[in-house]
């Protein structure tokens, strides 16, 4: 059994190639676990982080703690987001070309 893939270009639908449904599950299985595996370090991270502010920042009220924390959280994932998109559009950009020098021949 095959499933086709499928991209979405505004209102258009791009079928790309076909996968078999076997490999497609297995893609899919690996995404949910290694997306899993991303929240437990996040949730290691978070209360790293956390015992880190608490140990320099002597503070009788928790807001103060917390909204450092959260703008600490704030920049690294921004950060992280930013370097993950540029990643995907050299990728892609590389992909393209590669495609049109086969194309080219």
């Amino acid at each position: 059994m095959f499933v086709n893939c499928e991209c979405y270009n505004g209102d258009e639908v791009i079928i790309t190639a076909q996968k078999p449904f076997k490999l497609q599950l297995v893609e899919t299985f690996a995404t949910l676990m290694t997306a899993a595996f991303g929240m437990v370090a996040a949730l290691a991270w978070n209360e790293a982080i956390k015992a880190l502010i608490a140990e320099y920042i002597d503070s009788e009220n928790a807001v103060v703690p917390l909204l450092i924390y959260a703008i600490v959280v704030t920049v690294i994932a921004v950060i992280c987001i930013v370097l993950i998109a540029r990643s995907i559009g050299r990728l892609k950009e590389s992909m393209e070309a590669e495609e049109a020098r086969k194309a080219q021949k």
